[in-house]
């Protein structure tokens, strides 16, 4: 899905209408607990800036169920992003409406608007024409760099480049990078290809494992997802969450993959504790887990095991936790596994969410090829399903 990007157009003087995406954690007091969302989109608009566009930005924050709440507003984001720039980002009181028009006209050539929540309006998540409408009025071109909402067909994600029509609508820099790394490893991949898949759902995970059964050499499971799994081959395992209505889909899926020659593997051993809290006692136990106990965690064995074929694979593609990574000591093989990859050569993408979070932790951003900023995003992509809001951009 090549693109033409916001450096493949003249920006000077236009009113550039950007979607970011600047859902950014903020604590009980307000404040940004992680900026990277707005980092990432900084070369981006230092792009329009130094070309003397005129630019004006977008994002939503959390979910205001369509209309104004004073904890989603985006102030705190126009201040942080007022201090990375070194400028003064002005926050609009609104997204549409006529001060929002009149602030739009007032931009000087190289100066930044940044526009209220756009989710404080129903017609935003709904792609409802009108609200779309007013939005592209704003603007004479549009940049899509939010990839967090790039599979939300919504209104600044669909509907404004829609009425903006071809030949005005392009990509950020960021969303070129998910396309270029996430592109390349379902397309064009180095093998060996291993993906590494965790969390606690396999029913999340269904349509990521059907396609990727077609591409590549070995999936690895972890996370509670792999006690479904488990389960359906017929293993003990204790009272370790699961989904019972998932099973028969689990055993239908390693069958697929035996069919495909994807080899599939499961955990061979387990870290258990009677309950999930921090500093509980744990036991290593495996292939079985007993009953009363819980899988919290991949035992050592495993952790080896993935960490072995993380080392000789040359694609790797890595989406959830091997165990209840938040709390210690269940952790561990999330480490290990992270670990082995950073210290691999290989071309290796990271899904946003839990296992970003968890590679940010452990200080191990730097090592890793690509670390993407949407998790639901990422997890489409890698599944194969068609992204509206990215299709209707201008191609390269």
């Amino acid at each position: 899905m090549a693109k033409k990007t916001v450096a493949d157009i003249d920006v000077a003087g236009q009113r550039v209408f950007m979607r970011v995406d600047f859902n950014v954690p903020l604590d009980s007091q307000g404040q940004i607990t992680d900026d990277r969302r707005i980092r990432l989109a900084l070369p981006s608009i230092k792009s329009v800036l130094e070309r003397k566009g005129k630019l004006i930005l977008a994002s939503h924050l959390g979910r205001p169920k369509g209309k104004p709440d004073k904890k989603f507003s985006l102030a705190p984001t126009a201040k942080r992003l007022s201090e990375l720039l070194g400028v003064h980002v002005a926050l609009a009181d609104d997204c549409i409406g006529p001060a929002v028009v009149q602030a739009v006209g007032q931009l000087k050539p190289g100066e930044c608007l940044l526009l209220e929540n756009l989710r404080f309006h129903e017609g935003e998540t709904k792609n409802d024409p009108d609200f779309a409408g007013q939005l592209a009025e704003l603007a004479d071109l549009y940049v899509n760099d939010a990839f967090g909402t790039a599979h939300r067909q919504h209104a600044s994600m669909y509907g404004v480049p829609e009425k903006l029509g071809p030949g005005r609508r392009v990509c950020g820099f960021l969303i070129q990078k998910e396309l270029e790394y996430l592109g390349r490893a379902l397309g064009d991949p180095a093998h060996p290809f291993l993906a590494i898949l965790g969390g606690v759902k396999v029913s999340d995970k269904i349509p990521v494992i059907e396609n990727l059964i077609k591409k590549v050499d070995t999936i690895v499971i972890g996370g509670a997802m792999s006690y479904t799994f488990l389960k359906a081959q017929g293993k003990q395992v204790g009272d370790s969450k699961l989904e019972q209505d998932m099973l028969a889909q689990s055993a239908k899926l390693m069958s697929a993959a035996q069919q495909a020659g994807c080899e599939l593997l499961l955990p061979t051993d387990h870290v258990v504790a009677k309950e999930l809290r921090a500093g509980v006692e744990t036991q290593v136990q495996g292939p079985a887990i007993e009953p009363g106990w819980l899988g919290l965690d991949i035992g050592p064995a495993t952790a080896a095991e993935y960490a072995g074929r993380a080392s000789a694979a040359k694609t790797v593609v890595w989406n959830g936790p091997m165990g209840v990574c938040e709390i210690p000591p269940f952790d561990v093989g999330t480490r290990i596994v992270a670990q082995a990859i950073a210290d691999t050569d290989c071309t290796s993408i990271i899904g946003g969410g839990d296992s970003a979070a968890a590679v940010q932790a452990l200080g191990l951003e730097d090592k890793m090829s690509h670390i993407s900023t949407g998790g639901g995003a990422s997890l489409e992509f890698l599944a194969g399903k068609p992204f509206a809001a990215l299709e209707i951009l201008d191609d390269a």
